[in-house]
């Protein structure tokens, strides 16, 4: 039997409406990731943040040579000054403003994608998440959905919704983390996650069986229901109609800026017109239709980004699926391809810290009064109201609860972070929530470590704080939380 090659290039016909919302709703998620970044990105990585990018650049071209541009594609080549660093992101503002409008989509989602890789690679380790990946590969194929997105477009948005969704869900399975083969984790998730919200707390709460059931419902989620993203229809509403609720439920818990909306986007690709057409008003059902051309075919571009993205994506979704590890010549492959930001393998929680350590910075004048720094949505005080940040990713914040395993990536940074408020540098302490120190720096700085968790219904209707903390003494002399 021949395969039809056109047919696969033809606009799929039950989908116009569908590309129509997505790209719409794609446009928000952009502007969210950029004005989220606008806040923060030149204390993060202008030439006086924590890792100035340009000190990046400068040690890539000694050592590369002409080669560092494709170890590290970025505009900022050009200039990685603290102007460019937020002109990029207010570029990249406008840029989805118009690509909501529908002006000039496919350039405005070049541009996009560009500018959302650049800034990608300035960001250095507080960039370095699956959510940050996932974005950069749905903008570039969102390319091809303008106009109406082919069967193949649909088919790769297929294959990176199953990466996302099965590949975290064994990557849990091979982690030998006891929380998860105990059906434990949701017991210390809640709690223990980067930055939690007044939800999480809620969550906590729930007895131990719904909390095991949880456990057993994401397995469910992530290892069964992506296998019928590929099956016919009922399926696939069947598969949108869980992940939808899952990620809802993640939404209503935790904090976890915009990678839950993006993954609800991708599921759109697993319903039809006929039921998109139905949220919609009919003058735009009527005018989407109207500018359709069915037997229109996507070029040489869409068949060559497909290629590019299997390539890597398959290897490396196989090789963490049998627990192997692959070639060199693949490995190369898809570390190059990564660079650009697309054919990610992703994992989401593959473990779970069983116990919450939090660092509390504190400066002084005299080593007797010691004054804490405050963070935007890190705990803190124990009776302040877990905030809501989604969909915004306080990178700084977020990077605080790494830093306790103590891995040598992170105690560099944080290093550098230290010493930006010792020397009271004001692009890093604009990060902040509350500097005791705005006219002149500290003399001294220490680091405490306490450990915190949830305060049960009782005690918080009894105190009304929302955490309990339990000194564990000088970062230096508490042992490194398990990573």
């Amino acid at each position: 039997m021949r395969f039809d090659w056109n047919r696969l290039l033809e606009k799929d016909t039950e989908q116009q409406l569908t590309g129509w919302l997505f790209l719409k709703l794609l446009a928000l998620i952009y502007f969210a990731a950029f004005f989220s970044l606008s806040v923060q990105i030149n204390g993060l990585a202008g030439p006086d943040g924590i890792l100035p990018f340009q000190e990046l650049l400068e040690n890539a071209e000694r050592s590369m040579g002409g080669s560092a541009w494709l170890r590290l594609p970025t505009l900022f080549w050009i200039d990685a000054g603290d102007t460019a660093l937020l002109g990029a992101t207010i570029l990249g503002m406008l840029l989805s403003a118009l690509l909501f409008l529908n002006i000039r989509p496919r350039l405005s989602l070049l541009l996009l994608f560009m500018l959302y890789l650049s800034l990608f690679h300035a960001g250095q380790i507080f960039m370095s998440f699956q959510w940050d990946y996932l974005l950069m590969e749905t903008g570039l194929l969102a390319l091809f959905v303008v106009g109406g997105p082919s069967r193949l477009v649909i088919f790769m948005f297929h294959w990176l919704l199953f990466r996302l969704r099965f590949l975290s869900g064994v990557s849990k399975l091979l982690s030998d983390d006891p929380s998860w083969s105990g059906m434990t984790a949701l017991k210390y998730y809640f709690e223990t996650q980067p930055l939690p919200h007044a939800g999480a707390w809620y969550a906590h709460q729930l007895p131990d069986w719904m909390l095991h059931a949880g456990v057993g419902l994401t397995f469910f989620a992530e290892l069964v229901v992506p296998f019928f993203i590929f099956l016919p229809r009922r399926f696939r509403l069947f598969a949108a109609a869980v992940t939808i609720l899952i990620q809802l439920l993640i939404v209503a818990t935790s904090n976890h800026n915009f990678i839950n909306l993006l993954t609800i986007l991708l599921c759109l690709f697993l319903l039809d017109d006929r039921i998109v057409g139905r949220l919609l008003p009919g003058r735009i059902r009527q005018r989407i239709g109207q500018d359709a051309h069915p037997k229109t075919r996507q070029g040489i571009g869409v068949v060559v980004v497909s290629a590019v993205i299997l390539s890597a994506s398959v290897p490396g979704a196989v090789g963490l699926s049998l627990n192997t590890r692959l070639p060199e010549p693949l490995q190369s492959w898809m570390i190059q391809v990564s660079r650009f930001g697309v054919g990610n393998v992703y994992h989401i929680f593959p473990t779970m810290q069983t116990e919450r350590h939090e660092l509390i910075i504190e400066g002084s004048d005299d080593a007797v009064s010691w004054h804490p720094y405050l963070f935007h949505y890190k705990p803190h005080e124990l009776d302040r109201r877990p905030p809501v940040n989604i969909p915004h990713q306080p990178r700084l914040d977020w990077m605080m609860w790494f830093v306790p395993p103590r891995s040598r990536e992170n105690l560099y940074w944080f290093d550098r972070f230290m010493h930006s408020l010792w020397t009271g540098n004001p692009r890093v302490t604009g990060l902040l929530r509350y500097n005791p120190f705005p006219n002149t720096p500290p003399r001294y700085l220490r680091v405490l470590v306490y450990r915190y968790s949830f305060t049960s219904g009782r005690e918080r209707k009894i105190t009304g704080n929302w955490w309990k903390a339990e000194y564990l003494g000088l970062f230096h002399e508490v042992a490194p939380r398990r990573p």
